[in-house]
């Protein structure tokens, strides 16, 4: 077993580094009583963190999150996990429209046209679970902005390794089901929405977004294969 192996969902335990407080005006309290059910993941498209970290807290661009995490690993906090930062935007994951509301967002330094850098992930493995524990949020609540914004939104693009969250228990573990002789639509989409994917979107869009999540180099019509990692009832319980 090599030196990243680890027994399928198990959290490995990586020390964090100190958040470096750099504030955000752009944020607000969470609306009626929510509080954080998800975690919503999302690559900055910009040059550098040093930009992002800018435009994060420029309060003329009115977006924030409440982490952003550098190539090198430098993790800073702008926004307080007991507020409302504006990551999200509209959207929709398991019914819940107010995304931001009900969720904590950590951009990632990229551009999603690369790997994510290992001292990167590194720190995302060791920030996850403790706002995991903190707000008791199973792991299926760690999402991608293009989860919940299908069409809308790509990050953290197709270059991100979801299975390696899956194998430390960060993320939930997909399904490994047979797949159907005849790829129904119909199906498909029941199979999705079960899993989370209730956003309001075309058969195409809800494809695009479940593959970029699973099966990010499949392009072309629904085909069995795409069933598959959303077969997993046992596990989404």
């Amino acid at each position: 077993m090599g030196s990243d192996a680890v027994p399928h969902g198990a959290r490995r335990l990586i020390p964090l580094p100190r958040a470096i407080w750099h504030p955000s005006p752009n944020f607000g309290p969470r609306r009626d009583g929510a509080l954080p059910e998800l975690v919503v993941l999302h690559y900055t498209a910009m040059d550098g963190a040093n930009a992002a970290l800018a435009r994060l807290c420029d309060p003329t661009a009115e977006v924030s999150a409440h982490y952003l995490i550098g190539a090198d690993g430098t993790l800073w906090q702008m926004v307080d996990e007991t507020m409302r930062a504006w990551h999200a935007g509209a959207g929709q994951w398991r019914g819940i429209v107010d995304v931001n509301s009900r969720s904590i967002g950590i951009e990632l330094d990229n551009c999603g046209d690369h790997p994510f850098s290992a001292p990167q992930m590194n720190t995302l493995e060791g920030l996850l679970p403790t706002i995991l524990e903190r707000w008791g949020i199973p792991v299926d609540g760690v999402i991608g902005h293009s989860d919940m914004a299908p069409g809308r939104k790509h990050d953290p693009g197709p270059r991100f390794d979801w299975a390696r969250l899956e194998r430390l228990g960060l993320a939930a573990a997909r399904g490994t089901g047979a797949p159907p002789e005849t790829p129904d639509p119909e199906r498909f989409r029941r199979l999705a929405a079960e899993v989370g994917y209730t956003a309001d979107v075309d058969d195409a869009t809800l494809l695009q977004a479940v593959r970029l999540r699973y099966r990010p180099g499949a392009r072309g019509p629904l085909v069995p294969a795409d069933f598959s990692p959303l077969d997993q009832p046992a596990l989404w319980t």
